[in-house]
């Protein structure tokens, strides 16, 4: 078995948990550091007078000095290597948004202890030229983290009003640094009022630093294999729009890249969730020496998604699965078969992606699928009608019907980016798998990760992000200890009583069993039935064989607020199938 050392963006189950049994999908072993090093909490400490909130403090981030010990020491036994910059430099996603009180210095020698972490990269590649080394690194997003540093929800929608609005074009990395405060007109915008904007903006230049230093001193000089660039919560305009731009010509210039955009060696494209998702499917592709180019086909049953752009994100649906396809090493082609739509030339694809971008397209959706299902035809769905969670009526048709039951890829979560990487990580890693692997305890072992982490895809998106997330929104917030805090379930340990906390928590986990003994009894899994559903367990030779779903369990002692808050929780169901000898 191959080995992947891992180092993931923080330890939310998206990033962490996910990627792991995506990996297992694909027969890859995961190895990460150990928790503690890349542990990410909001604030821990809070001050209160009556029912007002004061402040809050004390924030947890990862032990980069810790991460970088464990990608040496566990160099020599991996096969490859993916590693977040963001928490190898910054200890994960809240430790490079943190804002900062003073500058750092002038580029390339802005930060020699953060550099020098950056520089284990260099070290890995040049100690095992062979090995592949890829990278997923993230533009700031526009808005400040919630509760850690004690900034507040108001905080949070004034950075992100303010960081929206557009800025003064730019060309040079001097001038993009210093000129982050600059209206078109080239002059400032108002004071901010609830947060430090000159502390964000130190804090965003630091992290450009960081960008440019990946593309310039190790992309560039060959030490990244793959550089995936995630813009986290974006907009069209605004304050990262000069450094998108900057980027997408540096590759341009320095990279061969077209477009702003170099699909063999660095894609930057609105996510950041969803790249680890995607960086272990090219892996997985890599490693299986399944590396040449799979053939995509997207149809859209709903507007078009080169119509559509998401309230967080600056590119097209369309140009976002385009690039994720490119990130997971496929190619998007023209279906010619389907009718769907495509600007590339035609070629038959391998694989089809069913994108529901309306209510209007979900019965020709699942038509489409039953037919591919019918087929032998591998499909993804992706829903992005319910905003960041699975619209019930999509969700509903899908359970519906035993073909959901062997998708490769499935995702309704978050941004649109998300759904996509997450998706297609899937789907690519598994396809690679089953296209390639040849022995039977092999495939026995990947088919239960691919068909446990299908599961969860819609006992989280839909169970818990559609249904169950609103009992304990209104529970939390009809008990919030603090009258100036709107949203007690952004931080529950700290706006609810213990008590409170203790009640949620089980509230959670008697809720989520009872969804997952509902979902597994639907056509779309079938257990326990005279007629259960299908996982695809072999692809090889053009000839499918599958395997039934059988049982499913969820752990309680797995499910829990990772973050202490609502939008996030644990899930970690284990399904088992058994081998059917049927084509």
């Amino acid at each position: 078995m191959k080995k992947v050392l891992y180092v993931p963006l923080d330890d939310r189950p998206v990033n962490l948990d996910d990627v792991i049994i995506l990996g297992r999908s694909a027969g890859l072993e995961v190895i990460t550091p150990d928790d503690e090093y890349i542990k990410n909490r909001m604030d821990s400490h809070k001050t209160s007078e009556g029912d007002t909130l004061m402040s809050t403090s004390c924030p947890h981030v990862g032990d980069t000095a810790a991460i970088r010990r464990f990608i040496e020491e566990l160099a020599d036994s991996a096969d490859g290597f993916i590693i977040s910059s963001d928490m190898l430099a910054y200890g994960g996603l809240i430790g490079s948004r943190r804002l900062r009180p003073s500058g750092s210095g002038n580029y390339p020698d802005y930060d020699p202890e953060v550099t020098h972490l950056l520089d284990v990269i260099r070290t890995v590649k040049e100690r095992y030229p062979h090995k592949p080394v890829y990278v997923l690194d993230t533009i700031m997003r526009l808005a400040t983290t919630t509760y850690v540093d004690g900034v507040f929800q108001d905080a949070y929608d004034e950075s992100r009003n303010l960081m929206k609005q557009p800025r003064k074009p730019f060309s040079r990395l001097e001038d993009i640094l210093s000129g982050y405060d600059l209206k078109p007109d080239g002059t400032p915008y108002p004071d901010s009022h609830t947060f430090n904007k000159e502390e964000y903006y130190e804090a965003r230049r630091h992290k450009f630093k960081s960008n440019v230093y990946l593309l310039h001193q190790l992309c560039r000089l060959g030490f990244i294999d793959f550089l995936a660039i995630g813009v986290d919560d974006s907009s069209t305009q605004g304050v990262q729009a000069n450094e998108i731009i900057f980027i997408e010509n540096y590759i341009n210039e320095n990279l061969e890249g077209e477009d702003g955009q170099q699909p063999e060696r660095v894609i930057i494209l609105p996510d950041a969730d969803g790249l680890g998702h995607s960086l272990m499917a090219r892996m997985a592709c890599q490693l299986s020496s399944s590396f040449h180019k799979r053939h995509y086909a997207v149809q859209y049953f709903g507007p078009d998604g080169c119509s559509i752009i998401n309230p967080y994100e600056y590119m097209s649906v369309h140009d976002n699965i385009r690039y994720h396809v490119e990130i997971v090493r496929g190619q998007l082609v023209d279906d010619v078969d389907s009718g769907a739509s495509s600007s590339f030339a035609s070629k038959k694809p391998e694989v089809q992606i069913i994108a529901v971008t309306g209510p209007e397209g979900i019965s020709a959706a699942i038509q489409q699928l039953q037919n591919n299902a019918a087929d032998e035809v591998p499909s993804v769905v992706i829903d992005f009608t319910g905003g960041g969670a699975a619209r019930p009526e999509v969700a509903e048709a899908l359970l519906d019907t035993p073909a959901a039951g062997q998708l490769l890829g499935y995702s309704a979560w978050n941004t649109a980016g998300n759904k996509i990487g997450i998706a297609l990580g899937m789907a690519q890693a598994r396809y690679a798998f089953v296209t390639s692997e040849q022995e039977d305890s092999s495939r026995k072992s990947a088919v239960q990760s691919h068909g446990s982490l299908l599961f969860k895809r819609f006992l989280k998106d839909y169970a818990y992000k559609k249904i169950t997330i609103a009992v304990i929104r209104e529970y939390s917030r009809a008990r919030a200890l603090y009258t100036n805090i709107p949203y007690a379930d952004g931080h529950m340990l700290l706006f609810n009583t213990e008590e409170d906390y203790v009640h949620l928590t089980q509230m959670l986990q008697e809720q989520m069993q009872l969804h997952c003994a509902a979902l597994a009894a639907r056509n779309a899994f079938g257990i326990g039935s005279t007629n259960p559903s299908r996982n695809v367990l072999s692809m090889c030779g053009g000839r499918w064989t599958y395997a039934e779903y059988t049982s499913v369990s969820l752990p309680e002692d797995g499910v829990e607020f990772t973050w202490h808050r609502a939008f996030e929780i644990t899930l970690q169901p284990s399904v088992v199938l058994n081998e059917v000898h049927q084509s």
